[in-house]
């Protein structure tokens, strides 16, 4: 039996968190998606420490990752996966307002593997979040899973 993998969300914003969630079930994504609020959450989910310490092995299609967040940023927790043997396959997609040249450059230098600046307009944004589903959740061909498990 096929195990559907799952999205991770990384997002502080409780607007944008819904509005994603809309975008991706609007698209009818069998891939259940968890949502945490800050990087410190995101780096607990990924190591099932603390509150996710019981929980199974992601099984991640793609983490959606906003760059402006509380405890640890954006950036420090892509740094973290891209340099995490375990982690590193697991595409990543910076989905942020920030339009910062530095925050482009420093991405895809930490191994980002796209970034999306968030539309202001509701259509453009909701349209954006369901192409990124369909795109990362069945389209994409992950590399094979000795390969992400660092073998």
């Amino acid at each position: 039996m096929i195990k559907v993998k799952r999205i991770l969300l990384v997002e502080d914003n409780a607007n944008d968190a819904e509005l994603t969630m809309e975008a991706l079930s609007e698209h009818n994504l069998a891939n259940e998606v968890d949502v945490v609020r800050d990087g410190a959450e995101a780096l607990d989910y990924l190591y099932r420490r603390g509150n996710y310490a019981r929980s199974e092995d992601g099984n991640l299609a793609v983490i959606l990752l906003d760059l402006k967040l509380p405890k640890v940023d954006g950036l420090e927790v892509l740094r973290t996966i891209k340099g995490d043997e375990r982690l590193k396959y697991i595409p990543v997609v910076v989905l942020t307002s920030s339009r910062e040249e530095k925050d482009v450059i420093e991405s895809y230098r930490l191994g980002v593997n796209a970034y999306v600046v968030k539309p202001v307009n509701f259509t453009e944004f909701i349209n954006a979040v369901k192409e990124l589903g369909a795109f990362w959740a069945i389209i994409n061909e992950p590399p094979p899973a000795p390969m992400r498990q660092g073998s």
